[in-house]
């Protein structure tokens, strides 16, 4: 089997003649998972869309050779005239996978991700925000993807339902299934999830710091999540980059 990575090396991005990434350079190897915390507008979601093709590479390489990816939004992007199930489906449909196959996976998912048998034929008008992201974390992860690129998926969520869809990835992420490519700008999130935290700092977005996180995500508890915040809270690169300090 071949070694999966994702390897970014000095990569340079322009947005016109403005400067959004200057030589930006880390690997995310096969069972990681590897966060970009930053402030909003510091280059974090371009970065990922151009790790994830969405953008073309003009300077610099991203080499991805992980065999499958998918992609979860801050927003769900539910195709509104599909119902739960036929939206979780799409990407198994699109992979070739038969109709009546594609549906029983989805169902199986759906349920993994707290949704009820009378929720599957529901329509994205009819659910509430925190079911609607739960349809696009089911969608994103039926396909088995070996890379998980997560746009600040869990931003608009509350407590529990944010720690409810984290712990049902920290179970992929013991086992070894999966890998993550994870924006966000809640340090508290990150050090959650990750094994490596990279420090976005903006004008141009460029890394500034690296934290590393060997304990495994499921033996973290809240404990250890607000004590290493608080440690992580005094670093000067952090109160810089996040301009907290005391005015």
């Amino acid at each position: 089997m071949k070694n999966e990575k994702l390897n970014v090396t000095k990569l340079n991005h322009h947005f016109g003649f403005t400067e959004i990434l200057r030589d930006i350079n880390f690997t995310l190897e096969k069972g990681e998972v590897l966060s970009i915390v930053g402030p909003s507008g510091g280059g974090k979601t371009t970065l990922l869309h151009l790790c994830a093709g969405l953008l073309d590479v003009e300077e610099g390489s991203v080499e991805n050779s992980f065999t499958s990816s998918s992609f979860a939004f801050q927003e769900d992007r539910l195709l509104p005239w599909k119902n739960v199930i036929d939206n979780i489906a799409l990407g198994l449909l699109a992979k070739g996978v038969d109709k009546k196959s594609a549906i029983e996976q989805s169902k199986e998912i759906a349920l993994v991700f707290g949704l009820e048998e009378e929720d599957f034929d529901k329509f994205p008008k009819d659910l509430s925000g925190g079911m609607k992201q739960r349809v696009s974390f089911a969608r994103a992860l039926v396909v088995k993807p070996s890379l998980l690129f997560l746009d600040e998926p869990f931003s608009a969520l509350d407590i529990g339902l944010k720690k409810e869809l984290q712990t049902v990835l920290i179970e992929m992420i013991s086992k070894k299934e999966i890998s993550i490519l994870f924006i966000t700008h809640d340090l508290m999130e990150a050090i959650r999830l990750s094994d490596e935290v990279l420090l976005l700092k903006a004008d141009p977005g460029h890394i500034v710091k690296k934290f590393n996180y060997d304990l495994p995500q499921e033996h973290r508890d809240d404990k250890f999540i607000y004590a290493e915040t608080a440690k992580i809270l005094q670093n000067e690169e952090i109160i810089s980059t996040f301009e907290l300090e005391l005015k």
